[in-house]
């Protein structure tokens, strides 16, 4: 019972802080990740020589991808044979927790959270949360909200480590702060499991995503509490993302930026382009977005993609052969690309699925 009232709780919460405001088109950003130089002690301080040498991202922007934060905020990431390594450096002059209960709603906090689609189907997607009290939530989503997929709150990144440095002092009023910073540490044999693969990922790229929900803070008897107005009402967060989602809902995975796992160690330089392929994951989206659109409009499926309003061509005005199948279950898009011969197809729940011809 207590996992369904706090589930129904969350889900609620997310879709009143979540709801899309319009898409924005724009191409992820992405990452790559070397393998470590040496063993990394999880402490939450980036003195080790392998975390000098990684790459360090893009800095963060408002999720909508057309503010620039208040405070400043990136990552890093590493890997060696047993873990993927997080690092995240946070601005923030006033650091404050309470949460101190593992998977509670962290981000009730000022926190810092990480998305992982190891497949890149929108699918069974992990979502992970900690606080500057170094307090975690871990979860496995079946499926995006958007398609009332369920939460696997009971999910936990066995073997994980995590540790917080504090650039001042935690919940202390009295003082101004210069940030904080988050080292993570996740297994993986644990993060392999919806991957379709026993294989570390080298050479290849999965779709990740970090965000940042940041609260204006009142004080209560001189602690720190989320703001509110003069109704009694919290102050809505703000929400700071790597790779900027368009829309206000970090739970959209096409968004997601691409971490590319170098087989160099760090201190060496890599490179790494997003295959054109992946503008056609991005193209199948818009129509799989237009056919729910048709839906909600029209109480059924289109039969036909002229119905949807999109034309299938990619940014450079390359022309994708399309064809849209209806069955029993709902639909299914099916896309040849012209570069790689490769069959990709998106049905109706928002799964996204390739085969090799």
């Amino acid at each position: 019972m207590r996992f369904i009232v706090r589930s129904v709780v969350f889900v609620s919460v997310v879709m009143t802080h979540f709801i899309s405001m319009g898409q924005k088109t724009s191409v992820p950003r992405s990452i790559v990740v070397y393998k470590t130089q040496e063993p990394i002690m999880v402490d939450g301080v980036a003195e080790k020589a392998s975390w000098g040498n990684a790459m360090i991202s893009d800095d963060f922007m408002d999720i909508e991808g057309v503010r620039i934060p208040t405070y400043r905020t990136n990552v890093r990431m590493l890997w060696d044979e047993e873990y993927l390594y997080f690092f995240a450096e946070l601005e923030e002059p006033h650091v404050w927790a309470t949460i101190d209960q593992r998977d509670s709603v962290i981000f009730y906090n000022n926190d810092f959270e990480i998305f992982i689609d190891p497949d890149g189907d929108t699918h069974n997607y992990y979502e992970f949360e900690m606080n500057a009290l170094n307090t975690v939530w871990d979860l496995l989503l079946v499926k995006p909200y958007r398609e009332q997929g369920p939460i696997v709150d009971s999910w936990d990144i066995l073997g994980l480590k995590t540790a917080v440095h504090i650039k001042g002092t935690l919940n202390d009023p009295s003082d101004v702060d210069k940030g904080w910073s988050v080292e993570i540490a996740m297994p993986w044999e644990v993060l392999k499991e919806t991957s379709g693969s026993n294989e570390i990922p080298v050479g290849e790229y999965w779709r990740i995503n970090f965000s940042r929900v940041n609260w204006d803070f009142q004080l209560e008897n001189g602690k720190y509490a989320r703001k509110k107005d003069s109704q009694g009402k919290y102050l809505p967060e703000y929400n700071w993302v790597w790779s900027p989602q368009g829309v206000i809902n970090m739970h959209e995975p096409e968004h997601w930026g691409y971490a590319y796992f170098s087989p160099k160690v760090s201190g060496n330089h890599d490179e790494f382009k997003i295959p054109k392929d992946e503008e056609i994951r991005w193209m199948l989206y818009r129509f799989y977005r237009e056919q729910k659109k048709f839906f909600a409009e029209n109480g059924r499926f289109s039969g036909t993609l002229k119905d949807l309003g999109e034309e299938p061509l990619l940014p450079d005005g390359t022309k994708i052969d399309l064809e849209l199948e209806l069955h029993g279950m709902g639909w299914t898009i099916f896309a040849k690309s012209p570069f790689t011969g490769h069959v990709y197809t998106i049905r109706e729940d928002g799964k996204y699925q390739h085969n090799i011809n």
